[in-house]
């Protein structure tokens, strides 16, 4: 648990100024170790491989990290919508001619359904309507990521929008009027690859009790601290209203806090926090879970808490609303 302060100004649905200079998020981070091996050649064919993939590694980090600004005005925008599951994130990216600042700026899109199970192999196309933009932690410069939420091509909201009709709520003008706060805390489980057991617990085996674990400092008491720290920063850079970050009671598991947010806006940074989430665990080779119960037993669970209020309530007399 954590507290929220006040809300910020921003808006999800404008960038301001995006830096052309920005530096994304590079992989590098995360073979860092690898690299410095890689620098100590022996003589070894062993080692001479190494280095060789090294070279290559280098030259794509390279090209990953190309600024393109000073050669087009073309923009790399990633359309992100939530999939059959209701948890899980899918994304494509096209090419934009120019950079936008809100999403009525943006093209429709459309995706295979029958891929994602969000609609018949006989009638697979879905629409992707823009509706918040932030700015690319991954790509940098001018590109973005692209909230969006999907449609019929006869434009009905398909069964698993459910922003469509959180929209015409919030868009309520008693609604409106009451500006609804929420900070919403979200906490996650990071797991190991090819286990899918949590990070830093002995493969097959349990590390100690909890206790100690809880916002901890210390190699034998935080696990995937890199995680945590690059995704806090990346949502900083992308615009999320994210507010604050902490370690969490089972070993492995972090916290972070989005808000206080107005209306809408909070389901828009929530689910774009969790998709940079996701990428940055892909980059590190490290499994996320949102599940709120990952390991049984007497192990934390992980929740999703919501902080809610609206302007009647807090206003004088506000406890009694």
């Amino acid at each position: 648990m954590a507290q929220i302060l006040a809300p910020s100004t921003q808006c999800q649905a404008r960038i301001t100024k995006i830096s052309p200079v920005a530096t994304p998020i590079s992989s590098k981070m995360w073979s860092s170790l690898v690299m410095k091996q890689n620098k100590k050649v022996a003589r070894s064919a062993k080692f001479r491989v190494m280095a060789v993939n090294s070279g290559t590694i280098n030259r794509v980090e390279d090209l990953l990290n190309l600024d393109i600004t000073p050669f087009t005005d073309s923009i790399i925008a990633e359309y992100i919508w939530i999939g059959g599951t209701g948890i899980d994130v899918r994304s494509k990216s096209r090419t934009i001619s120019k950079p936008v600042e809100h999403p009525s700026e943006l093209p429709k899109w459309n995706y295979d359904g029958s891929s994602t199970g969000q609609a018949p192999g006989e009638d697979s196309e879905v629409i992707l309507y823009p509706q918040a933009i932030f700015k690319d932690p991954f790509r940098g410069g001018n590109n973005i990521l692209v909230i969006c939420d999907a449609y019929t091509p006869q434009g009905e909201p398909i069964p698993t929008n459910k922003r469509h009709k959180a929209a015409e709520i919030f868009s309520n003008p008693k609604v409106e009027a009451e500006i609804p706060w929420y900070g919403i805390e979200q906490e996650y489980t990071l797991l190991q690859t090819d286990v899918k057991w949590p990070l830093g617990w002995p493969v097959g085996g349990y590390p100690g009790p909890q206790g100690p674990y809880y916002c901890a400092a210390g190699a034998d008491k935080s696990f995937g601290r890199d995680i945590f720290d690059a995704h806090y920063k990346a949502c900083l850079y992308a615009g999320i209203n994210i507010s604050g970050t902490n370690g969490e009671v089972m070993p492995g598991q972090w916290e972070y806090q989005v808000g206080p947010s107005v209306g809408i806006e909070a389901g828009d940074h929530i689910w774009a926090s969790r998709y940079i989430l996701e990428r940055i665990t892909e980059q590190a080779g490290v499994v996320l879970t949102l599940d709120p119960k990952p390991i049984e037993g007497d192990w934390n669970g992980a929740g999703c808490h919501t902080n809610y209020s609206t302007k009647s309530m807090r206003e004088d007399g506000g406890f009694e609303v």
